[in-house]
């Protein structure tokens, strides 16, 4: 049985701005005190990067930076080491400053679509070109993330840790969207059975714990990932139509949180919480949903990673986030 995510307002994507790990987890476990994250500080170079540090936690699998990106290898070389390095340094501020802490505690890795679109294999085509490859690539990342869940429980024993599958690229491997290496061409449409087999492979290595499968991209497939087991889905709330809003009622009405990304990601003038939630209020009306279930249902996140952002702004938009689900709890109407 899948654990449910009940009263869980804000929190952050993934990547922040700057370098400093300690710093970091300082302000994410201030700011987010409900709901911090382990977070992701691509300034620092590849390895820190999402895909890296993804690549970093492959069982028996390894890669390396190249001019066109990351690639498999034979053997862990420098670039393996340099994310691994890093994310047991990421892992060990978060520990400092989590001392006694009970509550939801969130994690974040590449999804295995997203994964495989984003490396290459030795010929420079991408994992995608190769149906075994992404097979070896889903098992591998699997027990790597088994592994990872199960340090971050060991590190902070009275979490309850929520997996985070970053998936951005998920729609266009759906729709054969994905450009082979030459540009000139894309890759084939994945079946997408294959698709959810493997993403409820991956799910279900976090045994039955909330795991939140977030996509920045436009035409997120909320059933999809409904069916695949996902407690809850994170997106851009700014790129919703209402084509989605179907899909949402039925999301929410099955008892799915959705993780409304509502904060923007770059630098510039924040509206009044209650203002940034009134999409998500109106979406409600929209859809004849009661005004009760939204903090049931919704947690209020920046629109994707914050990495872009300047330090100062990253620090305000999480707290913003607070806010806005604060707004939402107390006045859902």
């Amino acid at each position: 049985m899948t654990e449910t995510l009940t009263l869980a307002p804000a929190t952050g994507i993934g990547s922040l701005p700057g370098g400093d790990a300690r710093e970091t987890a300082k302000t994410v476990t201030g700011t987010l005190e409900d709901f911090p994250f382990l977070a992701e500080l691509p300034a620092r170079g590849p390895g820190a990067d999402m895909i890296g540090r993804t690549a970093g936690m492959l069982v028996e699998l390894y890669a390396r930076v190249e001019p066109s990106g990351w690639r498999i290898g034979d053997r862990p070389g420098r670039d393996t080491k340099r994310a691994r390095s890093w994310l047991g340094e990421d892992l060990d501020a978060l520990e400092e400053f989590t001392q006694g802490y009970e509550g939801r505690l969130k994690v974040q890795a590449v999804g295995p679509w997203t994964l495989a679109a984003n490396l290459e294999l030795r010929n420079g085509e991408s994992a995608l070109s190769d149906p075994g490859a992404c097979r070896d690539l889903a098992g591998s990342l699997a027990e790597g993330l088994r592994l990872h869940l199960e340090e971050v429980q060991r590190r902070v024993p009275g979490a309850q840790v929520v997996l985070q599958l970053d998936e951005p690229s998920l729609i266009a491997v759906l729709r054969g969207q994905v450009k082979t290496a030459s540009g000139y061409r894309t890759y084939r449409a994945v079946d997408r059975q294959v698709i959810e087999a493997t993403l409820r492979d991956v799910v279900g290595v976090h045994g039955g714990g909330p795991v939140v499968v977030h996509s920045c991209a436009p035409d997120v497939p909320f059933a999809l990932l409904r069916r695949v087991g996902a407690t809850a889905i994170s997106f851009d709330f700014s790129l919703l139509t209402e084509r989605d809003d179907d899909a949402i009622g039925e999301a929410v009405e099955g008892g799915t949180r959705l993780f409304a990304g509502v904060v923007p990601t770059m630098d510039g003038p924040l509206s009044d919480p209650a203002g940034s939630v009134m999409g998500v209020r109106t979406l409600w009306r929209r859809l004849g949903l009661q005004p009760g279930l939204l903090t049931e249902a919704v947690t209020v996140t920046p629109a994707c990673g914050l990495a872009g952002a300047s330090p100062e702004y990253a620090r305000k938009a999480l707290a913003h986030c607070v806010r806005a689900a604060r707004s939402l709890a107390d006045n859902p109407e």
